[in-house]
């Protein structure tokens, strides 16, 4: 058997096991796509609301496309195995424009990395929008350099379906010399997404999702939650979990909680710039796309996870983009973080959903396998932080041959 037919049985065994898996345990990987997205799908096909047009929404306004897409697919198909298809679908076209011909030895690489990261995840990373984004994520870094353009389009959309896919667009801008192209296909998606809720009459639910965001508490997966969840496990007074019915998620709060939540939206700002600021340094001393993206993509996609006090587990499927065009660029030099972030996706499907009922109740196994991840979380930070540091330039050292993914 070839390499690239090897790869595409590994596709399609683990697709099935993983879409499995979303129907395992009454559907408690998928509860948000059996439950939430099925409602937002029968709602909008029924006429009774529009989420982001008619009322605030905590997702941007093409989350609505998959979501709908799903929905099409039903009564004919149940809409969380018509969910799966469609991230099915997405993902083949994405791993069809990896693999190639599967002569590459970093595509190849990069693709069984890509499956072992999707099955280590489980259900939770196929059952949320976050698993749409990721093939149109991968699919826009790899034409970053030879179609800016088209990658462009492509990362705007995904940043308008869940908006952590702006990290690599803003890698890109920096890294890609074609910066134009970038901001311009950018610009495109943007401009006709905002016109197309204007004159749907929901100017006022545009940027509903980012208020939402700005209003949270600590959520208990977050790493910087981490320091309540040992307060709370140690029954320090005013530390606990509890749930809010509005945004739908477990949190945590305890002693100064308040400055905290209030301080870690600046921090999250100044932590990004400060990471594009590297980026950018590096760039003008003389960086490679091929050196210094795959790094800056990864920092400031971790820098959205670990300064974030939101640290939902879907959020582990945002590592996988800048890792696979890492491994595309430098198998050898990415093969640790790569290997890292599957300790973390697997160590996070056992924390949700397989020990979440014991981490709410504060059962210490649970609550202390949720601490070495966030602490791996930053361990993978800090190596990618140095990595970022210690590119390659021109203007420092011999100058590195471009190369594209």
């Amino acid at each position: 058997m070839s390499r690239r037919a090897a790869l595409w049985v590994g596709f399609v065994l683990v697709h099935a096991a993983v879409i499995a898996l979303g129907f395992a345990g009454d559907h408690a990987a998928s509860w948000d796509v059996d439950q939430l997205y099925r409602w937002w799908a029968w709602q909008m096909q029924n006429g009774d609301a529009v989420p982001g047009i008619t009322e605030d929404w905590v997702y941007p306004i093409l989350a609505q496309i998959p979501i709908l897409l799903a929905g099409l697919a039903t009564p004919a198909l149940d809409y969380t195995l018509a969910w799966g298809l469609l991230v099915t679908v997405a993902d083949a076209c994405a791993f069809a424009l990896l693999v190639g011909r599967g002569r590459s030895r970093g595509r190849v690489t990069a693709a069984w990395f890509w499956l072992a990261a999707i099955l280590a995840l489980g259900g939770v990373g196929m059952f949320r929008l976050d698993a749409v984004t990721v093939p149109l994520a991968i699919a826009g870094s790899l034409w970053l350099v030879g179609r800016p353009w088209v990658a462009a389009v492509l990362l705007a959309v995904a940043t308008w379906i869940k908006v952590w896919p702006a990290a690599l667009l803003a890698a890109a801008v920096i890294a890609v010399r074609r910066r134009l192209a970038i901001v311009g296909g950018a610009a495109a998606v943007s401009a006709a997404a905002i016109a197309l809720v204007v004159s749907a009459g929901g100017a006022a639910h545009l940027f509903g999702f980012i208020g939402d965001q700005a209003t949270r508490g600590l959520q208990i997966e977050a790493p910087v939650s981490t320091f309540y969840m040992l307060m709370a496990l140690a029954r320090v007074e005013g530390a606990w979990v509890f749930y809010d019915p509005d945004l739908i998620t477990f949190q945590v709060t305890g002693p100064w909680v308040d400055p905290v939540i209030a301080a870690m939206t600046p921090i999250l700002m100044i932590g990004m710039l400060l990471i594009a600021g590297i980026g950018a340094l590096q760039a003008w001393r003389g960086a490679t796309f091929a050196g210094l993206f795959p790094p800056l993509a990864l920092a400031l996609v971790l820098g959205f996870i670990v300064l974030n006090k939101v640290g939902s587990p879907q959020y582990m499927t945002w590592l996988i983009p800048p890792l696979v065009i890492g491994l595309v660029l430098n198998r050898r030099l990415w093969a640790l973080p790569a290997v890292l972030a599957l300790v973390i996706l697997a160590v996070t499907q056992g924390i949700f959903p397989f020990w979440y009922d014991g981490i709410l109740v504060l059962e210490p196994f649970g609550v202390f396998a949720l601490v070495a991840r966030n602490l791996l979380l930053v361990l993978l930070f800090g190596w990618t932080l140095v990595r970022l540091v210690l590119v390659r330039t021109r203007r420092r050292g011999a100058a590195v041959p471009a190369s594209a993914p």
